[in-house]
């Protein structure tokens, strides 16, 4: 028992619990997320007497005569500083961290008025960021300390046209905790749902004994497979992805779920949970490619170990190697990594009618409404899902992993229910990022002129399907990098294993390829006699020549001009690596991929529906300017309406950084009948009105019989440069993107920035160790960055028209990430001489002792 002040009000707490459920649970004080419960991520920070602390570690009986600050507990004009500086700093993304942010940054400057970047960096060091990057926080940080010591908050932009550097439009909520998360949801007669999950990586399930946790008080329901009114399949692509393990059946990982429990209680679900028993009779598990291979090795699936083969061949480039005057072959590993984005898998249902609605978080409402309809055996029109805030995806959150558990909970009790992944749960469940195994020859003449490239590539797709085929196909279309010439052949496989799923990632499979034709490529310079500068000018791929896969690039093309704003920097630095990127915006080759926009006009406010998740990128805020852009509106006479599956129209995946470009050019098309409509009346007479845009991004398919096929609507191009001190810790990264039009900068700056650090991480520090298809890392042990070990990162946005969609803006999302490891692989090598071919790189000063 204690007594404590919570933002100024007293409070009597009977029962010792964790601070974190209490200000949740009881005063719901929602801006203290939950987003690891285990004391290393930082979103549940509190002020405890003016000092920063973990709300998920502090008990409360420990807390008698305390004083806890909330962000619900800032003044009005704290509220108003932190809202204008972390807005102006472009600091909110996907905003799960912000709160516990702002109040670092609270705990910092009561104490320290006037703070170095360096003080504000270690004032965060403990909370993770893993969208920004760090630097626009650390800027946000000391913008705020300025307008604490003016006792003023300026006025925010006016202009808010393509190219305007304006706050994200959800950033008041973002940084205020107000916005609302599935987990931030409490809905009354709301029941809690979980599933028991497998014992052994590979099992038959013999028998599901429940009639002890059926009989536990408070327990309402325990399900299986048996309960599954539709299909028990579901899945991205291909349907492979057991809702439930049936009796009889066989697990495929540890993270299949064998039943699912509801309670009135989180504590009576925890309860039931452990009284649920399952036989199983254990079966040798698959670990790897290599044993999945074997021509008797376990099926991990009836229809056998081998996913996906990929095979893509122009020209002939065995030919053209054997001829070249310089080959180089190496073997190369990349590893498995995890997207830690903050905010872990939650969703809540409830009975809708006949059907069901899910408040998700998802990178795709339509995705989580097509998969939960065919394990309900229900219409379109009776599963409804609407997105809520959502907390970080980077490709994670693109399968279903208690959305279609949460609709089928509620759908067969009548119950409102939140179903929620705890984090080690998360970090088991959700596909990673490919691991892959591969290998690369390049062929150059005399000049460094590249005469051919083949490649092998070798990927574990886990336990089911997922993205494991685009991504396979994705890594092998882009292996051959940004470079003009045509002889190009490569082979992928994707196997099952028992090991946790693999899917879409930040990159899409180029990540892995990339580290290996970049850094192949630095090595050939040496050989040839030039600089790894020189020998990607001589091969870059520029305006009206052809890529390796037969496409005739645009005027958009700006690789040389990403190879000429950082040669300054490159060619001053004394240990410095390069690396360029190229990545597709929209899914492309040949499949069908549609941007969709509805605005309608409500009481003299335009509101914008499409059904595309925003993830953090700023979708709302890039549809925002687009239609003052076009209309002449203020931002003030627009609402951005979250994504839903029964007024937003289908406007695809939040995947293949294709929002800005397909649903921005449908935005744009959608504004053309408003604005001829406006030219005769104000927004108020247009009350009752829609105007609806649509874009369908037409192009070939793999293997298509023309002779330069369209393989995308897009690229973006990328050089990034790594620049070490004489220490061998990285000084600066400088990191040049082509963006077509840079709808806005400072957005393009914070996806520049995040991306960097993610791959410095997938680069340097980053583990996801498996032993025997079983994850060992905690959240705090995955290696991720924090604020202080970041160096400086130097964006460059490179603007170049030539696109004639969506006023020429090009998707950045995923780019950014690409060629940061190659870049600081090279780096490394300049400084030691060591060539390092495997992920993440020994021997620097960022290794694990």
């Amino acid at each position: 028992m204690a007594t404590f002040t919570v933002n100024g009000q007293s409070v009597n707490v009977e029962e010792n619990q964790r601070l974190l459920r209490f200000l949740r649970d009881t005063l719901r004080l929602t801006s203290v997320k939950d987003g690891c419960s285990e004391g290393a991520c930082g979103t549940c920070t509190v002020l405890v007497d003016g000092k920063s602390a973990k709300a998920c570690v502090l008990q409360t009986d420990k807390l008698e005569g305390k004083r806890i600050v909330t962000v619900e507990g800032l003044t009005d004009f704290e509220r108003e500083v932190y809202t204008y500086a972390f807005g102006m700093a472009g600091a909110v993304q996907c905003g799960f961290c912000i709160p516990g942010m702002v109040l670092c940054a609270k705990g910092l400057l009561d104490e320290n008025p006037t703070p170095t970047r360096e003080e504000a960096a270690y004032a965060i060091r403990n909370n993770i960021c893993r969208c920004t990057g760090y630097v626009k926080i650390i800027d946000a940080i000391l913008l705020s300390a300025e307008l604490l010591r003016a006792g003023r908050v300026p006025e925010a932009p006016k202009d808010w046209s393509l190219g305007a550097r304006v706050p994200r439009i959800d950033v008041k909520e973002k940084v205020t905790g107000t916005g609302l998360y599935p987990d931030d949801i409490y809905l009354d007669g709301m029941i809690y749902g979980s599933a028991v999950r497998s014992r052994y990586p590979r099992a038959k399930v013999l028998a599901i004994h429940k009639e002890e946790a059926e009989a536990l008080p408070g327990v309402v329901c325990v399900l299986t497979a048996d309960d599954i009114p539709g299909q028990n399949k579901v899945g991205h692509l291909k349907k492979d992805w057991d809702t439930m393990i049936a009796v009889g059946d066989i697990t495929h990982y540890l993270g299949d779920a064998i039943c699912l429990v509801a309670a009135e209680t989180p504590e009576i679900l925890d309860r039931a949970k452990s009284l649920v028993r399952v036989d199983y009779e254990e079966l040798p598990m698959v670990r790897s490619p290599r044993e999945a291979m074997l021509p008797d090795a376990p099926l991990v699936h009836r229809d056998g170990n081998l996913l996906a083969h990929k095979h893509i061949q122009r020209g002939n480039p065995a030919e053209a190697i054997a001829k070249s005057k310089h080959v180089l072959t190496q073997r190369f590993t990349t590893p498995w990594t995890e997207h830690a984005f903050l905010e872990p898998e939650c969703a809540v249902a409830y009975p809708d009618g006949e059907g069901v609605c899910i408040l998700s978080t998802d990178q795709g409402a339509y995705d989580t409404q097509h998969e939960t309809m065919g394990m309900l055996g229900l219409s379109a029109e009776q599963v409804k899902v609407r997105n809520c805030l959502v907390g970080g995806g980077f490709g994670g959150k693109e399968d279903v992993t208690v959305q279609h558990h949460a609709a089928l909970i509620a759908y067969l009790t009548k119950r409102p229910v939140k179903v929620k992944l705890t984090r080690a749960e998360s970090i088991l469940i959700h596909p990673k990022r490919h691991p892959m195994e591969m290998v690369f020859s390049l062929g150059c003449d005399e000049n460094g002129r590249i005469q051919g490239v083949a490649a092998e590539v070798i990927a574990d797709t886990g336990a089911y399907a997922s993205l494991g085929g685009p991504v396979l196909e994705r890594a092998c279309t882009h292996a051959a990098g940004p470079y003009n010439y045509q002889n190009f052949e490569i082979d992928g496989w994707a196997y099952y294993t028992n090991n946790p799923p693999a899917g879409a990632f930040r990159g899409f499979g180029v990540t892995q390829t990339c580290f290996c034709i970049e850094s192949l490529l630095n090595q050939m310079a040496d050989l040839v006699g030039i600089s790894p500068w020189e020998i990607r000018w001589r091969n870059a791929i520029r305006p009206g020549q052809e890529l390796p896969n037969g496409q005739i690039v645009d005027a958009s093309t700006g690789l040389a001009e990403t190879l000429e704003a950082v040669r300054p920097y490159y060619e001053t630095a004394r240990y410095a690596g390069i690396a360029c990127a190229m990545k597709n915006a929209g899914v492309g080759v040949g499949i069908p991929d549609t941007g969709r926009v509805r605005l309608t006009v409500e009481e003299g406010k335009l509101h914008i529906f499409a059904g595309a998740s925003c993830i953090g990128q700023g979708l709302g805020t890039v549809l925002t300017q687009m239609v003052c852009e076009q209309t002449g509106l203020s931002p003030k006479q627009i609402v951005y309406e979250r994504s839903n599956t029964y007024f937003a129209p289908d406007s695809g995946t939040t995947s293949g950084s294709r929002q800005t470009l397909f649903t921005g050019e449908a935005c744009r098309r959608a504004c053309q009948d408003l604005r001829s409509a406006l030219a005769e009346t104000d927004l108020e007479g247009l009350n009752g009105r829609e105007f609806y845009g649509e874009y369908l991004g037409k192009t070939d398919p793999l293997g298509a019989d023309v002779p330069n096929p369209v393989s995308h609507i897009a690229y973006g191009y990328a050089t990034q440069v790594c620049i070490l001190d004489e220490d061998g810790r990285i000084q600066e990264i400088v990191a040049a993107h082509d963006v077509g039009k840079a709808v806005n900068p400072l957005s393009v700056e914070g996806q520049i920035e995040g991306g960097v650090v993610m791959s410095m991480g997938f680069a340097l520090t980053e583990r996801y160790p498996l032993a025997d298809c079983k994850p060992t890392a905690k959240f705090g042990t995955l290696g991720l960055l924090r604020a202080h070990q970041i160096p400086k990162i130097t964006p460059i946005i490179v603007e170049k028209p030539g696109l004639n969609v969506a006023c020429g803006a090009i998707g950045i999302g995923e780019i950014t990430a690409i060629p940061t490891a190659p870049a600081i692989a090279d780096a490394y090598f300049r400084y030691d001489g060591r060539f390092r071919a495997s992920l993440p790189l020994e021997n620097t000063p960022y290794t694990r002792k």
